[in-house]
């Protein structure tokens, strides 16, 4: 499947069910492009999804589904802050250190094998205030 913002290729994944309500339409599933890191909804996906595409360092699992899901949301902080405090938690319960996930993909941004919808290092910098 291929991200119908970008064209990237986007990476399938069940949705933990204590995340729903923050996934894309409330769906069982998503898919996370590889390329502008935007979630969609999806049909299906793999419950123990790896995200290697998108980063070498991108938690794998529960972990990474929802720091994807935080990452489709960071385009809109402002409104949805709950929402994501929710998925970034969720995701270090699980394992996932989000704040050095993020540097990683910020670098990588940088260094253009990424184009991200949102501007990772300023949204780190303030997911690093709200997470602590």
């Amino acid at each position: 499947m291929t991200c119908p913002a970008c064209g990237g290729p986007t990476i399938a994944f069940a949705v933990p069910t204590a995340l729903r309500d923050h996934a894309p339409e409330g769906r069982a599933y998503a898919t996370l492009c590889s390329h502008c890191l935007r979630t969609h909804p999806a049909d299906e996906g793999p419950a123990d999804p790896t995200f290697d595409a998108v980063h070498e360092s991108f938690p794998s699992g529960e972990a990474g589904a929802a720091l994807a899901l935080a990452l489709g949301l960071l385009d809109s902080l402002a409104l949805r802050r709950d929402d994501i405090d929710d998925c970034c938690s969720y995701a270090e319960r699980a394992g996932a250190d989000v704040l050095l996930t993020l540097d990683r993909l910020a670098a990588a941004a940088e260094a253009g094998d990424l184009d991200p919808h949102a501007d990772i290092e300023r949204r780190r910098h303030q997911l690093a205030e709200m997470l602590r």
